[in-house]
């Protein structure tokens, strides 16, 4: 009896003739897929001659193939079980973009979407949520293809140069920098949830921050002197709306981080900040969760602005 192929090893044998058949299998049994490309001659420079790359796909094919001999255009996936939800492959997205490996362009015309697709994507929030954008489609795709290369997942910003590690040397120290309330937990808010994702994400794209370093210098600002995971901090970022995540303790964390930051740096109050301080004189709401209910009357309904106050229309 013939042997029985799952989708994936499917798609690997549509072009595979009997002079192969045998590779192919050796591949399946040993998952070295450049062992396969050498047996069957399948070599990514001749294909990658006869291909149009240009501009930020050909830099970020460079960059892969720095870790592989294998051209990504050269694996197949089409027929391929999508084995990863919408939060994973966000996961995946982030902890690259993160890593430095891709900046943001780049890893766009990696996979073939636009900007505003791949941001609209990152901030749903949902094990589905998303699944009909292009940018889920594409961007399992490509990290399938670089599984099967044997390119390895980033796992932490790349020590590219000396400067980079000079930046981190050099961050501005907050140690000598208190805020009113800090000692027991009680800093007033002034910023949305939203705005410090964006400040997380603009954050771990500095050279030499490291998400672990960053969950460190979080946990430094709570008072009970508990620690914070990564998961928290992926959760936190998953979220979306001005209050999503507001009893969350990253949340709070990272508004002290932030705040200290600005006052050593010597930067003013932005515009957001101040709006923030006429909307909540006594700072943001960071005990009442999302999942809260209201009353309403009649065909009243709960209404949520971009500075998180809840209003009834």
């Amino acid at each position: 009896m013939p042997p029985a192929y799952n989708a994936g090893q499917r798609a690997i044998l549509r072009d595979v003739t009997n002079e192969t058949l045998a590779a192919a299998e050796e591949y399946f049994k040993t998952d070295d897929y450049q062992a396969y490309l050498r047996k069957t001659g399948g070599k990514s420079t001749a294909k990658a001659a006869s291909k149009s790359v240009t501009g930020s796909k050909r830099k970020s094919q460079e960059a892969q193939m720095a870790q592989t001999d294998v051209d990504l255009d050269d694996i197949d996936v089409d027929d391929m079980y999508v084995d990863k939800s919408c939060n994973q492959v966000r996961g995946q997205i982030r902890r690259l973009l993160d890593s430095g490996e891709m900046k943001v362009g780049e890893f766009c015309a990696a996979i073939g979407v636009s900007n505003k697709s791949l941001n609209d994507f990152l901030r749903q929030n949902g094990t589905m949520k998303g699944s009909g954008s292009a940018t889920y489609s594409n961007a399992w795709a490509y990290f399938k293809k670089r599984e099967l290369a044997g390119i390895k997942a980033p796992t932490k910003r790349a020590k590219t140069t000396s400067a980079a590690e000079s930046s981190a040397s050099t961050t501005v120290s907050l140690s000598g920098i208190f805020l009113d309330g800090e000692d027991t937990g009680s800093v007033k808010i002034y910023d949305t949830c939203d705005e410090i994702r964006k400040k997380i994400s603009a954050h771990l794209t500095k050279p030499g921050i490291t998400q672990a370093q960053f969950c460190r210098d979080l946990a430094a600002q709570l008072h009970t002197g508990v620690n914070i995971q990564s998961k928290q901090l992926t959760d936190f970022r998953n979220k979306k709306g001005a209050r999503a995540g507001n009893t969350s303790s990253v949340f709070y964390a990272a508004y002290v981080y932030f705040e200290k930051l600005r006052l050593a740096e010597g930067k003013p109050k932005s515009k957001h900040r101040q709006e923030m301080e006429a909307a909540w004189p006594n700072g943001f709401d960071i005990v009442h969760g999302t999942n809260r209910g209201y009353w309403c009357f009649g065909n009243e309904r709960p209404h949520e602005d971009k500075l998180g106050r809840v209003t009834f229309h």
